[in-house]
């Protein structure tokens, strides 16, 4: 597989379930996977409620994909975005693709394409029902994008309030768990990479913090360890269940 870095990837934004507040907070997140060779967004153009979107996508040049609707209450965005994906996905230039939308519908899309050896990426906000969470490989609430391009921060929570989230708590033991060696021990990017497998949706941000680490670290639950990497300054992070330690 491609460097992550070097992803070409396919960005497919439907202009009818996103903001274009996210815009700036968007590229930037995608930049983290690689390289937007393609940015299409698609809704009908001719519509009012559209029209906060105009000087983003010439600003960020992005190329506005015109769709009627030609029936009242019938999202004909929806079918033009998945066309134009499998279109993309059969021209073999792309490794991977991004969908921004809160709609499910796009739930059978993000699947096909990973059937199809694609690493598929998905932003919406939080009420994004959860079969299309799934579907993703990795999925991004747009709550936090905003954020970076400037609106209110998540309120951070207290290490109690983490503590008294079973789910939070039991995702992030057994990533520790999984990825830990004979002492228990487990550098940080494996965790990070454990619990993208289990959770698709999981993000520090979404707790209010910037780090995993930092995350860890509020919880109170783990060790964290400074480790050199070679003879270099470089150092790497290790994480260990504090249960684990216990038990030792």
């Amino acid at each position: 597989m491609s460097d992550p870095i070097n992803l070409k990837l396919a960005v497919l934004i439907d202009a009818d379930n996103a903001q274009a507040s996210i815009v700036e907070g968007l590229l930037a997140e995608i930049a983290k996977y690689g390289t937007a060779h393609a940015k299409r967004i698609y809704g009908d153009w001719t519509l009012p409620n559209l029209g906060s979107w105009k000087d983003t996508l010439l600003r960020h040049s992005i190329q506005p994909m015109q769709q009627f609707r030609y029936t009242k209450g019938k999202n004909a965005t929806d079918g033009a975005m998945m066309i134009d994906a499998m279109d993309l996905l059969y021209s073999r230039n792309f490794d991977g693709f991004c969908i921004v939308s809160s709609d499910s519908d796009f739930t059978r899309l993000a699947s096909r394409l990973r059937e199809s050896g694609m690493t598929v990426y998905g932003f919406g906000e939080q009420k994004t029902p959860e079969p299309f969470v799934a579907a993703c490989d990795k999925f991004v609430y747009t709550e936090v994008l905003r954020e970076d391009a400037g609106g209110d921060a998540t309120t951070r929570k207290s290490g109690k309030e983490l503590k008294r989230d079973p789910k939070l708590v039991t995702l992030l033991r057994n990533a520790v768990d999984s990825a830990a060696d004979d002492t228990g021990w487990a550098g940080l990017g494996m965790v990070g990479t454990a619990i993208a497998k289990r959770s698709p949706e999981f993000d520090s941000r979404n707790y209010g913090y910037a780090k995993l680490s930092g995350l860890l670290k509020a919880m109170q639950l783990f060790d964290l360890e400074e480790r050199p990497v070679g003879r270099g300054p470089n150092k790497a992070l290790y994480v260990r269940d504090q249960k684990t330690a216990a038990g030792a």
